[in-house]
């Protein structure tokens, strides 16, 4: 089993930057694909970024291309987000997630991942 613990997030204003951490447990990390999901209120849950095992294999919703960058350091059991010229419509909870599909299948959301942090609130104001 993996236990996902966040951080990161907050509150900043469009334009600027974020990043977020998630950080594993186990020793089995790195057998998992690790994907960033967020949703907003009202909304459904939406993929965000995704990365397969040894990070050779990334995915990136349409809307963050260019902005967003999914990352992975195995040695530190660690995927970090990194989240540039933030925009209100980035506002959301933002939730990492673990599974054992490949980084376009949890994107397409067409992979369930198995294990889920605990949520990180980013808000961006105008």
């Amino acid at each position: 089993q993996v236990q996902l613990v966040q951080s990161g997030g907050g509150m900043v204003q469009a334009g600027g930057s974020l990043r977020l951490s998630c950080a594993a447990s186990g020793r089995t990390f790195n057998t998992y694909t690790i994907g960033w999901f967020r949703q907003a209120p009202g909304e459904e849950r939406e993929s965000v970024a995704c990365i397969s095992r040894s990070a050779t294999n990334t995915y990136y919703a349409d809307s963050v291309k260019g902005r967003f960058t999914i990352s992975r350091d195995n040695t530190k059991n660690t995927v970090y987000l990194q989240m540039n010229n933030l925009k209100p419509g980035d506002t959301a909870g933002y939730y990492c997630a673990a599974g054992l599909g490949a980084a376009s299948a949890m994107g397409a959301m067409t992979s369930i991942p198995l294990y889920w942090g605990q949520g990180t609130q980013v808000t961006v104001s105008s």
